[in-house]
């Protein structure tokens, strides 16, 4: 009995030695990674849902949005994140000092400038990652891709000519890099797949059907400014944990403030 009780202390032991190793391997790893990276957006390190302006907009749809999301993955995770979000013009040259944009609207886009492919080009080529969020999404799960949708894929497939906007599968990293989600939620159900185009592994541009940001936006008296359909405030949840999973992606994918999160992230997954 002493014998077995000795093993079992070893090979808890060994576990815990084990798992510190790992946790201590994965930090390392993400910090290199992430510091190579992080050179090309400079040393920020706070995640800046910055909504992306194009021809002769002047506002994103959704703009109140942001700062809920910038609040929601603070309080939620140990990431930073800005507390004034900003919008950025694809052509602009700010566009590469950060690493994530999102591009939301209920009409179709104008056709991008040659200006604007060019600066959006060279993003991505930094490693930039872009949310084309649905804000004309409708409830009807027979209902098609929206004008918006349909046109901002046009145009993006103008800027990234090698590539092609693929189903996410509900096993990628995306629905779990902090909550553990196996499909895309928003403002509304829709029975449909979030899409990606891929550059080298990683997400570029992530196509989202459901109005995600429909769900987070707040008036300035703090109260939501859409009705979320069918679930209610139990799919605002899902959608908000959605988004933090969104973040959570963008940051361990490009900064170099991986290091203050991941061990807290292998923690949470072992746990669960």
């Amino acid at each position: 009995m002493a014998r077995a009780t000795r093993r079992a202390a070893d090979a808890a032991v060994g576990r815990r030695q084990f798992l510190q190793l790992g946790v201590g391997f994965s930090v390392a790893i993400a910090g290199f990674l992430a510091t190579t990276r992080a050179r090309a957006f400079g040393d920020g390190g706070a995640f800046d849902p910055r909504g992306l302006v194009t021809g002769a907009t002047t506002a994103p749809l959704r703009a109140t949005a942001a700062a809920r999301w910038g609040a929601e993955l603070v309080q939620r995770t140990s990431a930073p994140a800005r507390s004034k979000p900003s919008t950025v013009r694809a052509d602009s040259s700010d566009l590469a000092t950060a690493p994530f944009a999102f591009w939301s609207a209920r009409e179709a886009p104008a056709a991008l400038s040659a200006e604007e492919i060019s600066g959006l080009r060279r993003w991505f080529g930094l490693g930039g990652t872009l949310l084309v969020d649905d804000g004309g999404a409708e409830e009807s799960a027979e209902a098609g891709e929206s004008a918006f949708l349909a046109g901002a894929k046009r145009e993006i497939l103008r800027v990234l000519t090698d590539g092609a906007p693929i189903a996410v599968p509900a096993e990628h990293v995306l629905y779990k890099s902090y909550y553990l989600l196996d499909k895309p939620e928003g403002r509304v159900a829709r029975k449909k797949p979030a899409e990606a185009i891929f550059r080298n592994g990683k997400i570029a541009v992530l196509f989202v059907p459901q109005d995600l940001l429909g769900a987070l936006a707040r008036s300035a008296t703090g109260t939501w400014e859409q009705s979320v359909t069918p679930g209610g405030e139990t799919q605002r949840e899902r959608a908000i944990r959605f988004a933090v999973n969104i973040a959570m992606y963008v940051l361990c994918s490009n900064y170099k403030d991986d290091q203050v999160h991941a061990p807290f992230l292998m923690r949470r997954r072992a746990a669960e």
